[in-house]
């Protein structure tokens, strides 16, 4: 589950990280007087729950109070990569020194958490990772053990800061650390940890994702995950969703062949928009609400459904899709490739709907991806 920014933020400041003043708007009225209150300029930045929303247009900065006013509407009349806009927060303009990147995830790999810190901030850290990885450090965490002092040492080292800036990296590191462990996180990342010409290290942006398996034990979050968005709108009728920054729609019957599905679409040049796996024995109506709820998402150019039924019958899948079809409308390709229970009546549903099964994934992928393109 995914945080909102103001929501990371709120945690960093209860786990003693320090974070640039901030105030949450969800109208222009309250956007100009958050910029009044808070003087100067100012950053105004929407609160969407996808990657690279600065390079969209999510955040921009204003010179005065009526400025802010004015982007703030405009970004809560909008979208930002598909997304609705509900909330911006408005944040003082910092100036900054340095910038630096910190963050802790799972890595799956070594079956543990994992420290990443890199000297340079502000920067997509894939693309770091794949042009200078020499500029990235990546210190692996016992889960036993947890983040040990020599571990910590290593990374201040590394970071070649200086002075009270070190002390201060040094607290940052442990309250992270600690607020992952607690929090039960799969991501915990400040970008950027900015160096200021004071001194001080302050986190320009927060990013948050929590384990879905253990919310059971954060009520808090709980009623967060009542708020607004593809993901949210997933769990809320029992799906297991990802939201991704494609516009292709992924549905699948089961983890394994979803995220297959997903590397064959990438492989074809194509962007997958999530992951939503259906699970075993999904009915008419389960296959209906998910495919109603990709084909609804703005992105979305084209669904791709790939089922293996067993439990699961494709005539069930073939109604589902169908009605969904019907019910969104807008003309939005749907790509079907299913095989198993009952496939041969579900064919016949698809065709008689208009609406052409593909024999193999691969050719159906290929397909998704044309017409996406052709969109």
């Amino acid at each position: 589950m995914k945080l909102y920014e103001y929501q990371a933020r709120q945690l960093f400041q209860a786990y003693g990280i320090p974070v640039t003043p901030f105030k949450v708007a969800r109208s222009v009225e309250e956007a100009v007087r958050a910029a009044e209150e808070l003087g100067g300029r100012v950053v105004v930045k929407a609160q969407v729950l996808v990657a690279g929303r600065g390079k969209a247009g999510g955040v921009k900065v204003a010179e005065t109070s009526e400025a802010a006013g004015r982007l703030a509407g405009e970004m809560l009349a909008g979208t930002v990569k598909g997304e609705k806009v509900r909330s911006v927060i408005v944040t003082p303009y910092q100036t900054i020194e340095k910038e630096l990147y910190l963050a802790i995830t799972v890595e799956r790999s070594r079956r543990s958490a994992v420290m990443i810190l890199s000297a340079e901030g502000g920067v997509e850290i894939e693309e770091l990772a794949r042009i200078s990885p020499e500029k990235l450090l990546k210190i692996g965490i016992d889960p036993l053990i947890g983040l040990s002092q020599y571990q910590v040492r290593k990374a201040l080292l590394f970071t070649s800061l200086s002075g009270q800036p070190v002390k201060t990296l040094e607290e940052i590191i442990k309250n992270l650390y600690r607020l992952f462990r607690d929090m039960d996180c799969e991501l915990a990342e400040i970008n950027p940890l900015a160096l200021t010409p004071e001194g001080g290290l302050v986190a320009l942006d927060a990013k948050i994702i929590l384990d879905d398996n253990a919310l059971f034990r954060h009520a808090e979050f709980m009623r967060m995950d009542e708020g607004e968005g593809f993901e949210a709108e997933a769990r809320r009728l029992g799906f297991s969703a990802v939201e991704l920054d494609g516009d292709i729609g992924i549905i699948g019957n089961g983890a394994g062949l979803t995220m297959a599905t997903m590397d064959m679409v990438k492989l074809k040049g194509g962007r997958p928009a999530n992951f939503l796996d259906v699970g075993g024995g999904a009915s008419e109506e389960v296959v209906e609400k998910a495919a109603y709820l990709i084909l609804s998402h703005p992105r979305v150019k084209v669904l791709f459904v790939n089922i293996l039924a067993g439990i699961t019958r494709c005539d069930e899948v073939a109604r589902g899709l169908v009605k969904a079809s019907r019910e969104v409308g807008g003309g939005k390709k749907i790509v079907v490739r299913m095989m198993g229970t009952n496939e041969e009546e579900g064919r016949k549903i698809l065709v008689d709907s208009g609406l052409y099964p593909l024999d193999s994934m691969e050719e159906a992928a290929e397909k998704a991806v044309q017409l996406a393109r052709s969109v």
